[in-house]
């Protein structure tokens, strides 16, 4: 469905006004798609038990049926009506981790339509912690189905601003929160699997999962040079899990190696690139900033912290790829914590092209 233009609607992220709630409420009770702020990321809302609903968040996004998506719960008590069983691993982390960026793929139950699960019997499901997002699903009455409000495989958004650059025309109501706390997306956990193992790392580290089960396993090792049309038709069990993601629209790399060597071997890169005419972007931490200065580089710096890096990423390649770019270059940061999501979101993003040095 198309709209003449995407109303964008002011809320406070912390005290959300009751009148505004309940005006994108009212569209979600209509049917229709609602873009709304979570901790992670902004997401594209949409009655998750209603299939008609459903569907229009994969045209919306321009995304393959064969992708699921992540059902979004206020209370966990609403578990018990989506799957077929409840856990007591599952229990335990959503006593520990929910409200928050935790997403745990669990037996779906038989009201959860198969466009939300990609025909799998498994549904992904959280409890974010937004005021905003809460107050949205408890107004509606109903979990809310929400992939990242972005167009398929593009940067996912952390403001108001980059979803309607996304999808304006597309969703007739955005609700603007300010920016997202969190900056990568949810950890997805799969409790279906012999051990408990991450399909995507996120705002949950496998470290503080680890303190709550022990047996928590890291996201397995992609092959990322499979030919990614095979696996957009195929049912993926989790978001996240295609070869190319988060992307910029122009060609990205990521440098592996010492700090040192990374600047050194990205500025070689900028220069040569220079000679051929081509402007570049890069993305720096904060104290590389300097390594840069007068080669003539488009430079981001996205801070010196993990939670500084994951804030900043995604605004990070929009605002590269907004300036004209041919091409972005990022450095690889600590794979410690939340550096592990940040790097899974940066290998998605350079489509698995990894330059070591």
């Amino acid at each position: 469905m198309q709209y003449r233009q995407t109303e964008v609607i002011c809320v406070d992220p912390v005290e959300p006004e009751p009148a505004v709630i309940e005006r994108a409420a009212e569209r979600l009770r209509a049917g229709q798609l609602v873009v709304f702020p979570t901790e992670t990321v902004y997401g594209l809302g949409a009655d998750a038990l209603r299939p008609a609903a459903v569907e229009q968040i994969f045209v919306a996004k321009g995304r393959p049926l064969s992708d699921p998506l992540i059902v979004h719960i206020a209370h966990e008590d609403k578990l018990e009506s989506l799957v077929t069983e409840v856990s007591a691993q599952a229990r335990q982390l959503a006593r520990a981790f929910w409200p928050g960026p935790l997403t745990l793929i669990l037996p779906a139950g038989s009201c959860v339509p198969k466009l939300v699960t990609a025909g799998l019997s498994t549904v992904a499901i959280r409890m974010p912690r937004h005021p905003v997002a809460l107050a949205l699903i408890r107004a509606a009455g109903f979990p809310i189905a929400a992939p990242s409000a972005n167009r398929f495989m593009h940067v996912s958004p952390t403001t108001a601003q980059h979803a309607l650059v996304d999808l304006n025309g597309r969703v007739p109501l955005i609700l603007d929160g300010g920016p997202c706390a969190v900056g990568v997306e949810s950890t997805i956990l799969d409790l279906c699997a012999e051990a408990p193992t991450i399909l995507r790392p996120g705002g949950v580290s496998l470290e503080q999962l680890r303190t709550i089960l022990p047996e928590v396993q890291p996201p397995p090792e992609r092959q990322h040079l499979q030919e990614e049309e095979a696996l957009i038709e195929e049912a993926q069990k989790s978001p996240g899990q295609l070869p190319v993601h988060y992307a910029p629209t122009v060609p990205a790399f990521l440098f592996e190696g010492s700090t040192e060597a990374m600047l050194r071997a990205m500025l070689a890169e900028v220069k040569s690139r220079e000679e051929q005419g081509e402007l570049v972007g890069v993305l720096v931490a904060d104290e590389d900033v300097a390594a840069f200065q007068g080669c003539g580089a488009c430079v981001y710096a996205l801070g010196n912290t993990a939670e500084q890096v994951a804030v900043r990423l995604f605004a990070g390649l929009r605002v590269l790829e907004e300036a004209g770019v041919q091409l972005i270059l990022c450095r690889s940061f600590d794979k410690q914590g939340l550096g592990l999501a940040i790097r899974d979101r940066l290998l998605k993003a350079a489509g698995g092209k990894i330059i070591r040095v």
